[in-house]
């Protein structure tokens, strides 16, 4: 089974505009995952769609794996965690996003990652509005989410993810684009 961050879009009903939101599941192939993401964003109907993804196989240099729950893999005390930044740049009406996975011993340690990140340092207007972390589906500084805790109980149930030495794994591949649900493979 595989670990995939996904970057979803719809044209959200009563919106100006195309909406987004990251998930996260396992599945053996990207195609599985069609019915856990209309069930995780239903109001999107027809409009659901990927403007990408990534198979999570390596962060920073740790190796990420699925296993089963009875999987005798010891527990790392590192854990994998998501973040939502955001920040403003001079000119732009609109806030920039950057998103960090990053492994940590504690979500303390997470967001102190995060904020080492050329974005967080470069997208804040001085006395104005500074880049922060963001809330709820992103993550804000008090609540800064482990994977785990943003997987489905369906998932949580079968599966947990093992955290290793990932000096030999390949970076993760990012694909980019537009893929409507049915097309997926």
């Amino acid at each position: 089974m595989k670990l995939y961050l996904l970057l979803l879009g719809a044209g959200a009903p009563g919106r100006n505009i195309e909406q987004h939101d990251y998930f996260f599941g396992i599945a053996n192939e990207l195609k599985d995952l069609v019915p856990d993401l209309k069930a995780f964003w239903p109001e999107a109907g027809n409009t659901l769609h990927v403007d990408g993804y990534r198979e999570v196989t390596r962060v920073e240099n740790w190796s990420i794996r699925v296993v089963p729950q009875d999987d005798e893999t010891p527990e790392s005390a590192n854990k994998l965690f998501f973040l939502n930044l955001g920040g403003y740049t001079t000119g732009k009406l609109e806030e920039q996003h950057y998103i960090v996975l990053t492994v940590q011993g504690t979500r303390a340690l997470a967001v102190q990652e995060a904020k080492k990140s050329l974005f967080f340092k470069t997208n804040s207007l001085k006395g104005i509005a500074t880049s922060h972390i963001d809330e709820k589906y992103g993550v804000d500084v008090d609540n800064v989410y482990q994977i785990d805790d943003l997987l489905s109980p369906a998932y949580k149930e079968k599966y947990r993810i093992v955290i290793g030495d990932g000096t030999e794994t390949p970076e993760d591949e990012i694909h980019l684009g537009y893929f409507k649900l049915d097309k997926l493979k």
